[in-house]
């Protein structure tokens, strides 16, 4: 077998924090996964896509990093079922681009188009719709997983069930996802028909998903963390659902699943860390609070799903020292007072988070280290400082004393005590990868930290 050549590359996660260097392959062959995977030695090795996971879930320093970007083939499409086969380094945005000429969309997207598939199955990603439509297990038919042996098992509902729900939310370490089959949205536009409503408070913001969860597919809050007193929570609101063809005719499309050009911007540098403070931050959540919008509009799926994307790199505006994001699911039950908790402790310590996102969530998916589950899930993100990781322990804390969880693809901090008490099906997930993987030669930094990396030392 030949030996794929590899690199040595300083890697991050998307926020930037760690850093670390990494022996890196890029395979352009499905066959040439087997040869990265004896390559990897005996540091084992992890799979990653866009890069998009906010910490180490992607990182492996002492192995190996096998870059998916280039296994990115489509296989198949039916555009009468509506069923799309490809290659797991396939992106969302190459998804959006191939299908919606056939007038289909994504049943489930997150915040950014630039993942791959592998890496939504991996970390069952979820998004404006979870709380009628789920997360990405929805739409996944099936998967093809190539274990630490280099068997490829065929994993769907019926077949290899373990595999399938122990890789669904697996964090890429029951082995390398090499394609995978999905089930898409039929839709008549690349437009949504958005309507936005402002929350003086938290009490409020909770009325306004109440009053509008079974109207809308889609519903998000973008919420004030900084906002003080009565104010606390204040939010603005976003509920959409997709355009008919008709109705993006009359905005003035000439080709209603053809939404106008966005003008992308980039960030060229990493900006200094101190831009992000406090005083930038409430000026910021101010303007952004106050600025008319009006109601019905119909903005293309570009700006209502992915307004970050606009921005190329827009994490380097939070400095060579990064940021970490931590991403609070809340059960039902004491949801309100665990996000007053999170927000005043949050407000307390002048944490600047520049972005803060709200949304209700709904049924967990069966993945076993799977994030989304009813209740609300709360995004913060926070500049990296010295004493921040002590500030994330208190935060993980109160998180667990109201019953909650944190999401693994955006964690750089989690301590492996927390995992264990946020994660009750911990130990069905290590039993699967014991089976699939008993060396523990599919490993990540993320892993170690964590410990469950598995039989590798």
């Amino acid at each position: 077998m030949v030996r794929p050549p590899a690199a040595i590359r300083e890697l991050s996660g998307w926020g930037q924090y760690p850093r670390e260097r990494c022996r890196v392959f890029r395979p352009e062959q499905r066959g040439e996964l087997a040869a990265a995977l004896a390559a990897g030695g005996d540091g084992g090795l992890i799979a990653r896509g866009m890069g998009r996971s906010y910490g180490d879930e992607a990182l492996h320093a002492t192995g190996a990093v096998v870059l998916m970007t280039r296994l990115n083939r489509f296989l198949a499409l039916d555009p009468v079922a509506g069923v799309l086969e490809c290659e797991a380094g396939v992106t969302l945005a190459e998804i959006i681009e191939v299908a919606l000429p056939h007038g289909l969309f994504l049943p489930v997207t997150p915040g950014t188009k630039f993942v791959t598939v592998g890496g939504a199955i991996a970390n069952d990603v979820h998004g404006k719709n979870h709380h009628r439509d789920g997360s990405f297990a929805g739409c996944l038919q099936g998967f093809d997983l190539l274990t630490a042996g280099g068997e490829v098992l065929a994993c769907s509902r019926e077949t290899h069930a373990d595999a399938f729900w122990a890789t669904l939310g697996g964090l890429g370490l029951t082995g390398v996802i090499t394609r995978a089959r999905l089930r898409l949205l039929r839709v008549e536009s690349a437009f949504l028909a958005v309507d936005y409503a402002r929350a003086a408070d938290l009490d409020q913001a909770i009325a306004l998903f109440d009053r509008h969860e079974a109207d809308y597919p889609y519903s998000v809050a973008w919420i004030d963390c900084l906002a003080p007193g009565r104010a606390l929570g204040r939010s603005l609101l976003m509920h959409a659902r997709h355009a008919s063809a008709a109705d993006a005719r009359a905005a003035g499309a000439a080709d209603p699943m053809r939404p106008p050009p966005r003008r992308v911007r980039g960030v060229p540098l990493e900006l200094p860390g101190g831009l992000l403070n406090p005083l930038t931050t409430r000026a910021f959540n101010a303007l952004y609070y106050a600025r008319p919008r009006p109601a019905g509009r119909l903005e293309g799926y570009d700006a209502f799903f992915y307004p970050l994307d606009a921005v190329e790199h827009w994490n380097r505006i939070y400095g060579r020292r990064g940021f970490v994001q931590c991403q609070a699911l809340l059960p039902p039950a004491g949801g309100r007072e665990a996000l007053v908790a999170l927000l005043e402790k949050l407000r307390a310590a002048r944490r600047a988070s520049f972005l803060a996102v709200l949304k209700r969530m709904g049924p967990a998916s069966g993945g076993l280290l799977s994030f989304p589950g009813p209740g609300w899930t709360l995004a913060l993100d926070m500049p990296t400082t010295a004493d921040l990781p002590g500030f994330m322990d208190g935060l993980h804390e109160l998180i667990l004393r109201h019953g909650g969880r944190v999401y693994l693809a955006k964690d750089a901090t989690l301590r492996p005590a927390h995992l264990r008490a946020m994660y009750p099906a911990l130990p069905r997930f290590l039993e699967v990868k014991r089976r699939l993987d008993p060396e523990g030669r599919i490993c990540s930094s993320l892993a170690r930290r964590l410990e469950i990396a598995g039989g590798a030392s």
